[in-house]
């Protein structure tokens, strides 16, 4: 670091100075250590969101977020391991479908999830809706269950990128969590750290995803394909839309049941569209083939119901309940429903689909710190796309909780989220763009 002081580094970088690689390994290294106090990382991340950073730094600083903790060797898996991450979104149920997928099209998919923090679950979350279901696998017992069956989905085990853990809480309390050069640091350095051949980011745009606009979204996408590169590791970004909620069902169980519904040759038509294309493109990668021949491979495996019999071998081999796989009926809906009304003739035009997830979480689908419980049965099942006509008094959406409390409050909530109009509006497009 020069000088030695840390403070002649967030000098440099305040006036627009690159880092080295070196400055920003011993950096990582000193601050994990304990040796950089808070304020001075503080200061550090401030000049970072004001100044940004070189696809060269960026990567550097990735890196050493990977390397400040274990890193799994999937070696020990035969073929072209690729991971998909999506940035997230409301109804996100994608990787209950296109891992299976994928797995039947023989690109074998050892997958780390973590916690879902916010609206509902995260996908771990919704995989333990099935009773029995274990997300928490021994290594050597998740490489066999991959070897075994070509899938696994469990908790991230270990201590994967505990720099990030450490950098994202003072991002949190320090204004900075929408650097995006910082997001793309955090989300690569746990991908990398998790072991995968090659990489696949759902990267989502618009009022229901993480980054709403177009233009960030894509920048976005870009310096994670960057990182990606310059870690040697393909990475592919694909920007799919987030404008409304994907599919009708909100909420863990009803999601888990949707997927299955869409395995078995039926469910909604944006939710196919989008798991064809990302399960298309994670083969493309694993194959080594173009992507319209992995999308037809896709689209076979599923008419075929070659993915549907995956996910009931993951859930056996998992310990789940597959009778639950079999039959989605037996999935219980949360006891107390209530629905939200149209209030008047028209058009729904335009969701404000964030808000359609927090009346999710307002039901019970949601945690809100780590240590909060969630309840399976709880969410939204929406009765109206984008662009369907609807009569006053016509559901738009059911809501499903354990608690009358929660159930008033969340249509109170989600009876704004909600735009009738008198014209058809346009439908947006739901993948947007593919960044290599």
């Amino acid at each position: 670091m020069g000088t030695g002081r840390f403070v002649d580094l967030i000098h440099k970088k305040r006036d627009g100075g690159i880092l080295e690689k070196e400055e920003i390994q011993k950096m990582i290294q000193s601050f994990t250590a304990g040796k950089i106090p808070d304020y001075q990382m503080s200061a550090m991340l401030m000049a970072i969101y004001f100044r940004g950073m070189t696809d060269e730094e960026l990567t550097a600083l990735t890196l050493a977020m990977r390397d400040s903790g274990d890193v799994v060797d999937l070696s020990p898996i035969d073929g072209i391991t690729v991971d998909k991450h999506s940035t997230g979104g409301v109804g996100d149920k994608t990787t209950l479908i296109v891992a299976p997928i994928v797995a039947a099209c023989g690109v074998p998919v050892a997958k780390m999830s973590g916690r879902g923090l916010g609206f509902t679950g995260g996908t771990l979350d919704k995989l333990q809706s099935i009773p029995g279901f274990r997300v928490e696998l021994a290594e050597e017992e998740f490489f066999r269950a991959v070897c075994q069956t070509g899938l696994s989905v469990i908790g991230q085990s270990g201590n994967l990128a505990p720099a990030d853990k450490l950098l994202y809480a003072l991002r949190d309390v320090t204004g900075t969590v929408s650097s995006i050069p910082l997001i793309a640091s955090s989300i690569m350095s746990k991908k990398l750290a998790a072991g995968s051949d090659k990489i696949l980011l759902d990267v989502t745009t618009g009022s229901g995803a993480f980054i709403k606009e177009m233009e960030g979204s894509r920048e976005l996408a870009r310096r994670m394909v960057a990182i990606g590169r310059g870690a040697g590791k393909e990475t592919v970004a694909m920007i799919t839309s987030m404008e409304e909620p994907l599919g009708y069902a909100i909420g863990n169980s009803l999601e888990v049941k949707e997927a299955i519904e869409t395995l078995q040759g039926e469910g909604p038509e944006d939710v196919k569209e989008v798991c064809l294309a990302l399960a298309g493109m994670m083969i493309s990668l694993g194959k080594e083939i173009p992507f319209e021949e992995g999308k037809e491979r896709a689209e076979r495996a599923l008419q075929q119901k070659a993915a549907y019999e995956k996910l009931k071998e993951m859930t056996a081999c998992q310990g789940g309940d597959v009778r639950y796989i079999e039959n989605p009926k037996l999935f219980r809906r949360a006891g107390i429903s209530g629905c939200v009304l149209a209030p008047e003739d028209g058009y729904l035009a335009k969701t404000n689909t964030e808000g359609i997830g927090v009346a999710a979480g307002l039901l019970g689908a949601g945690r809100e710190t780590k240590e909060s419980s969630i309840d399976f049965g709880a969410g939204i099942y929406m009765k109206k796309k984008l662009g369907d006509k609807v009569k006053k008094g016509e559901a738009l959406a059911e809501l499903f909780t354990s608690q009358e409390s929660r159930l008033e409050k969340a249509a109170r909530y989600m009876e704004n989220c909600m735009e009738i109009r008198k014209q058809k509006p346009g439908m947006p497009k739901l993948i947007v763009d593919i960044i290599r």
